[in-house]
């Protein structure tokens, strides 16, 4: 009986390969790893709503200390719930640079809830506001999907400290 691969990672590469593949497969005499440019959007645009997000929790901490609130246990939750998505934003902005594959997922979810609050922007006519939250998430989603992004980010993070070290897997 034949085992089939279980992830796509374990599946052979094909001959023809390109210039991400073959940084990818762990040999120490290809140089350092190429990163394609959806990497660099993907992490730019989730790093920058992860600081927009840090910045957002600091003014809520700010406002709680110097303003009067309905609520004092909804005003401190509100803060929690900035401040650690914006540390969780900024651990898969990192990571995706790092080309871990978990990243993917945690940046789509993310973009997904983005648009979500972006079209009942565009829908009560704030079009301004409504392109700022819309186009962002949009180019993020279709990076992530792009072949040499999925390519680039199919290592784990044993392959990544096994690289590091200039090791073999």
């Amino acid at each position: 009986m034949r085992n089939d691969p279980q992830t796509p990672a374990d599946l052979p590469l094909p001959e023809d390969h390109d210039a991400v593949d073959s940084a990818l497969d762990g040999s120490p005499n290809n140089g350092p790893v190429t990163r394609p440019l959806g990497v660099f959007v993907v992490t730019v645009v989730v790093g920058l709503e992860a600081l927009a997000l840090g910045v957002l929790g600091v003014w809520s901490i700010f406002s709680l200390l110097t303003q009067p609130s309905y609520s004092l246990a909804s005003s401190i939750f509100l803060t929690v719930l900035l401040l650690g998505l914006a540390a969780g934003l900024a651990a898969v902005a990192v990571n995706a640079f790092k080309g871990l594959r978990w990243t993917r997922s945690a940046a789509f979810v993310w973009q997904l809830l983005m648009v979500a609050i972006a079209v009942p922007a565009l829908l009560e006519g704030q079009v301004l506001l409504g392109l700022v939250l819309l186009v962002p998430p949009l180019a993020v989603a279709y990076f992530l999907f792009t072949p040499k992004v999925v390519a680039f980010s199919l290592r784990t993070a044993a392959e990544d400290s096994q690289e590091g070290e200039g090791k073999l897997l």
